[in-house]
């Protein structure tokens, strides 16, 4: 009897079933919990665009540093080229302190062959205007004989005398005929090589 009871049982609640109209709602898939296949390769190529532009731009601020540092270079370099040299007063010849900035412009000029200068020589004010020329003319061939010296091509070099007529210092005193007995240098070819 208790087989017929749940075959019974079975049949009463296949019935009921039926006659409700519902069947057993179908398992459903589980709603996916991360990014699709698409997104991840698009969050892959994203990812590597940021590690590109990140390198790019580590070596663009790289480069300017880089220039930035020539450039700081190259200017100190004319700076050294254009710095003046003093002499003793009625004297050409080349004193210690005129020695050692004429050698420190000797390695630019060397790695800058296509640097030329123009040597101005200059006098103070005591002394007759054509005395003063000739010695300003001495001092300033006085320098190139020196950077030749040192085989350096003398073509690269000219000169120029002013006597006392451009005074880097006014004044009729020790003080200000120091400054005035010198020679200036001109860069006239080159200059913008320099550095590169």
């Amino acid at each position: 009897m208790s087989n017929r009871r749940l075959v019974l049982a079975a049949f009463a609640t296949a019935i009921v079933l039926a006659a409700c109209g519902s069947e057993p709602e179908p398992e459903m898939a589980p709603e996916p919990t991360g990014p699709t296949a698409e997104e991840l390769e698009r969050m892959r190529q994203d990812s590597i665009r940021r590690a590109q532009e990140a390198e790019e731009a580590r070596l663009r601020a790289e480069r300017e540093a880089a220039e930035r540092e020539r450039q700081r270079r190259a200017e100190m370099s004319r700076q050294t080229l254009r710095e003046t040299v003093y002499f003793d007063y009625d004297e050409a010849a080349i004193r210690s302190d005129t020695e050692t900035r004429l050698r420190a412009k000797l390695d630019i000029l060397r790695a800058n062959p296509g640097v030329q200068l123009r040597m101005e020589g200059h006098a103070d004010e005591r002394g007759t205007s054509e005395y003063n020329i000739a010695l300003g003319n001495e001092r300033s061939e006085a320098v190139i004989q020196f950077l030749t010296g040192f085989g350096l091509d003398a073509g690269r070099f000219s000169s120029v005398s002013y006597g006392e007529e451009r005074p880097a210092a006014q004044g009729s005193n020790e003080s200000a005929w120091a400054q005035n007995r010198r020679v200036e240098f001109v860069i006239t070819a080159g200059g913008d090589g320099i550095g590169r």
